[in-house]
């Protein structure tokens, strides 16, 4: 499989904001490398996936704002199983919010998506042992 078949396989899954203005951070990257449109601030968008974290660039949303658009994430990730999904450490960089907040909410996702790193303790809390993990951030 060539290096552009692979990226079309990936699903890259970032922190938003609800207008799908793809800025900064990981949502820039979306954009740059995952074709994410401007506009989309939530769910699929190009071969990226958007959680939206922030109401506009400059306001978060609370934790239970952003566990519902985690439900409908992890319910597409369910049942598109024939993608790999890179799950970003959404809601822990320019929405504040840290790792212990965040990273229980995904404890659910299914094996094909590889959460970040920094987030194995919450799973190994919860037992999801068949997990992925990156590096990327």
């Amino acid at each position: 499989m060539s290096e552009q078949e692979a990226a079309k396989q990936e699903i890259f899954v970032f922190g938003s904001n609800l207008k799908g203005i793809h800025g900064s951070g990981a949502a820039l990257f979306a954009k740059r490398k995952y074709g994410a449109e401007m506009g989309q601030g939530v769910g699929p968008t190009g071969n990226a996936y958007a959680i939206p974290t922030k109401r506009h660039p400059y306001e978060s949303l609370s934790l239970d704002e952003i566990r519902p658009y985690v439900h409908d994430f992890i319910h597409f990730a369910i049942v598109t199983c024939d993608r790999t999904f890179i799950l970003t450490r959404i809601g822990c960089g320019l929405a504040g919010y840290t790792d212990s907040q965040i990273a229980p909410m995904f404890v659910e996702v299914p094996y094909h998506v590889i959460v970040p790193v920094q987030w194995e303790p919450y799973f190994e809390q919860a037992n999801k042992f068949k997990v992925q993990y990156h590096e990327r951030s």
